[in-house]
C-alpha cells in the first residue's frame, strides 16, 4: 500500500487563520506525506509554488494550470471546491493571491500505482507570478534537487503557516529500489527517489503534488518531480518518491493545451 504525503480534506478544511501555525493534529491514517529538516523559504524565492485546500502542494505550470499530483483529486471533471494560494511563504499574509478551481484533469488510467500528476485548472489566470517550467527530457532528472511545501514538519505532524525548503541528493532506481530501501516498489521507468540514507530531510504530510526541481543548464529553474509517497517522513533507507515529471512531459503538455494552458 502507497503511503501518499496528504492530509485529509477534513483535516486541512480545519486549520483557520489563526491557527495555521500551530495544528498539531496527527496526519490522516492513509498520509505519510511540509518538509522534514527544512528551513523557511524567503518571500518571493519560488514564486511559482502553489497551497491548495485540500491539503497538498501545487507548482504554477502556466498562469491558469496547477501541476500536483493525481493522489490528490478525485478525478477528472468540472471542480469548484478547491482553493489555490499563491504568492506568499506566510499562509496568513494579507498579500495572498487565491483563486478557486474550475476544473481537474487527472492522468489518464491512474489506479494509485505510478501516474501520479493532475492539472487544476484556476477560474482565472495568475499573471503576476513566474511559472515553472517542466522537464522534458531525462538531463535534469539526477544531481542535487531543492524540495519545498506547507506539510508536516514531522512525521505524523500539522500543516505550516511558512513555507519550508531543503534539498535532497538523488537516488537511483537501483539502490531505491534494493531490499534494504523499497525492495522492489518503486516503478523505474517513471519515479524518482530522492533523500538521504541517513534519513532527516525529506517531504511529509501535506506536501503531496508540490514540486521538486533543481537548476537547468541556464541557472533557471526546472520541475523533476512532483511529491508522491514515502514510507514515513525522514527515516533511514526510505527516500521520498516523486513522479518523474520529464515521463509524463508530453502528457501534461497535451492535457494543458486542451484544458487552453
Amino acid at each position: 500500500m502507497r503511503r501518499w504525503r496528504i492530509l485529509l480534506a477534513t483535516l486541512a478544511a480545519a486549520v483557520t487563520a489563526a491557527t495555521m501555525g500551530a495544528l498539531a493534529a496527527p496526519g490522516a491514517a492513509q498520509a505519510d506525506a511540509n518538509v522534514v529538516g527544512g528551513t523557511r523559504a524567503a518571500q518571493g524565492e519560488f514564486p511559482f509554488m502553489v497551497r491548495l485546500s485540500m491539503g497538498c502542494g501545487g507548482a504554477l505550470y502556466s498562469p491558469n494550470l496547477v501541476l500536483t499530483a493525481a493522489h490528490c483529486v478525485s478525478g477528472t471533471g468540472t471542480n469548484t471546491s478547491i482553493t489555490a494560494t499563491l504568492g506568499v511563504v506566510d499562509l496568513n499574509s494579507t498579500s495572498k493571491i487565491t483563486r478557486k478551481s474550475n476544473y481537474v484533469y487527472r492522468a489518464p488510467g491512474y489506479n494509485g500505482n505510478g501516474k501520479d500528476w493532475a492539472l487544476i485548472r484556476l477560474s482565472s489566470p495568475v499573471t503576476t507570478l513566474a511559472t515553472l517550467p517542466i522537464a522534458t527530457t531525462t538531463a535534469y532528472d539526477s544531481g542535487t534537487f531543492t524540495i519545498a511545501g506547507w506539510g508536516a514538519a514531522t512525521e505524523g505532524g500539522g500543516q505550516q503557516r511558512y513555507l519550508l525548503k531543503a534539498t535532497v541528493p538523488f537516488v537511483s532506481d537501483a539502490t531505491c529500489n534494493s531490499s534494504s530501501m523499497y525492495n522492489g516498489e518503486i516503478i523505474a521507468s517513471n519515479e524518482i527517489c530522492a533523500g538521504y540514507a541517513s534519513g532527516g530531510t525529506d517531504t511529509c504530510q501535506g506536501d503531496s503534488g508540490g514540486p521538486m526541481f533543481r537548476r537547468d543548464a541556464s541557472n533557471a529553474w526546472v520541475q523533476v518531480g512532483i511529491v508522491s509517497w514515502g514510507d514515513g517522513c525522514a527515516r533511514p533507507n526510505r527516500p521520498g518518491v516523486y513522479t518523474q515529471v520529464s515521463y509524463f512531459a508530453s502528457a501534461i503538455a497535451s492535457a494543458a493545451a486542451s484544458l487552453g494552458g
